[in-house]
């Protein structure tokens, strides 16, 4: 039941950091948060049950989450490289 509630929680702040954060590098880390929560949804699955596929999914989950925050990190880096800022901004000029 901890585990159940920690992953709903760790699921509700990572939505309302992708929601609320303009800036990209904290939206790269609300995704890792919202990600965890559902490995540890998905663990929590799996120990009720005698079924290793939720198991074997949250691994391949882990190393693709690692490659996919790796690959959110460098364009993050190349757009601050590119634009001198790292957020997203609403266009001012439209009326």
């Amino acid at each position: 039941m901890t585990y159940g509630l920690a992953a709903s929680a760790l699921v509700a702040l990572g939505l309302y950091g992708l929601v609320t954060q303009p800036a990209l590098l904290r939206k790269v880390l609300a995704f890792n948060l919202l990600g965890g929560g559902v490995f540890l949804l998905f663990g929590v699955v799996a120990a009720r049950g005698g079924d290793p596929v939720p198991q074997a999914l949250v691994i391949t989950g882990l190393v693709v989450a690692f490659a996919a925050t790796a690959l959110a990190l460098v364009l993050v880096l190349r757009l601050f490289q590119i634009t001198g800022a790292a957020t997203i901004a609403e266009d001012e000029t439209k009326p």
